[in-house]
């Protein structure tokens, strides 16, 4: 059926106009628009869209970090974190690696930085490692201990939605990190800490003890006792921050994730469990 438009056009515009100039303007309304020539991709373009086109492992086997090969952490860290893809957020990972070897390290800060592409990522190492700093990535120097430059980063990049502890890996400076920096964290935040082999060798401040309290492992295995501190028959017990705190633990091997909300489900004690002071045949008065 014709258009309207088109049996108007027959009607009103054909006799007043040559009629070449009607097969010309026939022409252009019946013709396809020309093609827009496009610009072609740089160097730089094409490249961020490769990385970006990539899944965790394929960025640290392209960055060369250890974080896939010498461990196999880069799955689970997909897993944990893959939410966080297009989010606009603060990582935080404690050792940027390279030791004190001139510039080195800093492989893993350029692997986050291009699977986080709206996230700004900050990284701090007791060596200087400022030649890492690049759009999306900072460098701090400093001991992961110290109080004062955890606090400066936070109040320069806002609280951390990931917290990445690969740092010394000895765990008095593990234990003390999260004690400081757990608090900072996002409320929905995710605090990994990775390495945790260095619990069971003594040269690295761990111990042959695996029940010695003073280890990376005797702190994640209080936070699973702490995800229950609801159930405790301990009338006289009071909750620490991270008992209150954490909500999830993941344990993989010499890998753990720990992930902060609020943990309150108010399960208590069944009716009928016996609790700390009650007699033998019901509660006290």
């Amino acid at each position: 059926m014709p258009h309207p438009l088109r049996t108007l056009a027959v009607r009103v515009v054909k006799p007043l106009v040559p009629e070449s100039l009607w097969r010309r303007l026939r022409g252009l309304a019946g013709a396809a628009p020309a093609p827009q020539p496009v610009a072609p991709l740089s160097p730089a373009e094409q490249r961020r869209r490769r990385l970006q086109a990539m899944d965790l492992t394929e960025l640290a086997q392209e960055f060369r970090t250890d974080k896939w090969g010498r461990h196999f952490y880069t799955p689970h860290y997909q897993r944990h974190l893959e939410h966080l893809r297009d989010e606009r957020f603060t990582l935080l990972e404690i050792g940027i690696g390279g030791y004190a070897r001139e510039k080195q390290g800093g492989r893993s800060l350029r692997m986050w930085k291009h699977f986080f592409p709206r996230a700004q990522i900050v990284g701090l190492d007791i060596e200087d490692k400022s030649f890492v700093e690049a759009p999306r990535i900072k460098a701090y120097q400093g001991s992961q201990t110290d109080r004062e430059v955890l606090e400066r980063i936070v109040a320069e990049n806002g609280r951390p939605q990931v917290v990445i502890d690969d740092g010394s890996h000895r765990p008095e400076h593990i234990r003390e990190t999260f004690r400081v920096l757990f608090p900072m964290l996002a409320d929905d935040g995710v605090y990994a800490i990775e390495d945790t082999q260095t619990s069971y060798w003594p040269t690295w401040g761990g111990s042959e003890d695996r029940q010695d309290p003073t280890t990376t492992m005797a702190l994640v295995k209080d936070l699973l006792d702490g995800l229950n501190y609801e159930e405790f028959l301990d009338a006289d017990y009071e909750p620490t921050y991270s008992d209150r705190h954490v909500v999830a633990v993941h344990a993989y091997h010499n890998l753990i994730f720990i992930e902060k909300g609020l943990n309150n489900e108010g399960g208590g004690p069944t009716p009928g469990r016996k609790k700390a002071g009650d007699t033998a045949h019901g509660a006290s008065a």
